[in-house]
């Protein structure tokens, strides 16, 4: 008997060390420091107070994954030349096109629906008032790609010499305030910045009529290989079905958009 007990231990710590086994190489590999960039934008980050939902995001991300990972703040069209490169291994809150998807992997964690954000003076009531009218102007973030029909509007705009383009929101809300440009492509993240600078008063939302775009943790595929951007992209699938991304946006929103944005 005595015997037989000291078999099943052993089997037992035998089968708990090999899930341990099977379960750290189930996480990415650590064989060396990894690079991460944040981008200036809303409620997702804030280069002034270090905070937002990607930083909350990444910090979970980078504690789960067990790897050394330098975080930073670039301007986004910057991110996206680096992830091409594979000068840079991840960012967050990127969407994907057909020309991103031959150089980067995603793993998505929410979607918005994108507006335009149209001075009230313009007399715009809807996406056609703005296209048909060769007076106005729309400013857009550079390197920034948002939905179809918003994506479509900013190209038909670019070609007839229409569209100005900024490294981030805040010279588009200066802009727009001196009626430089008359509309901005704004998504959910950006609303408290409405109120703080009173631009609500003097601007109209008109939302697209698109679905809810995805978007993700971007990963340069130069530099992370297709197996290991499976073991990050389980990392963030992990991280929404336990809540944990629901909780970070909970933070940043009320709990009904909150659960709209990371339900998909």
């Amino acid at each position: 008997m005595k015997s037989q007990r000291l078999f099943c231990i052993g089997f037992l710590l035998a089968v708990m060390a090999l899930g341990a086994g099977t379960a750290a190489a189930a996480g990415p590999e650590c064989t060396r420091p990894f690079t991460l960039a944040l981008h200036d934008h809303g409620l997702l980050y804030s280069a002034n107070s270090d905070t937002g939902i990607d930083k909350d995001f990444a910090d979970e991300l980078i504690r789960r994954s067990g790897c050394k990972v330098t975080v930073s703040f670039l301007p986004r069209a910057r991110i996206w030349q680096l992830i091409e490169s594979g000068a840079l291994d991840f960012s967050t809150s990127g969407i994907s096109n057909a020309q991103r998807e031959r150089f980067a992997g995603f793993a998505w964690y929410f979607s918005n629906k994108y507006y335009l954000l149209v001075r009230k003076d313009s007399g715009v009531t809807s996406l056609g008032d703005f296209e048909r009218n060769p007076a106005l102007k729309m400013g857009v973030i550079r390197s920034f790609r948002y939905s179809e029909s918003a994506n479509r509007l900013v190209d038909t705009l670019q070609l007839a010499n229409r569209v100005s383009q900024a490294g981030g929101l805040d010279p588009l809300y200066q802009t727009l305030m001196l009626n430089r440009i008359q509309g901005m492509i704004i998504e959910p993240f950006d609303y408290p910045a409405l109120d703080e600078r009173a631009i609500r008063e003097v601007s109209n939302i008109i939302e697209f009529n698109d679905p809810p775009v995805p978007h993700g943790l971007i990963m340069s595929n130069k530099a992370i290989s297709p197996t290991e951007q499976e073991k990050w992209r389980a990392i963030v699938n992990t991280m929404r079905a336990d809540g944990t991304v629901g909780r970070i946006f909970e933070k940043y929103f009320k709990a009904d958009l909150a659960t709209k944005l990371v339900s998909f």
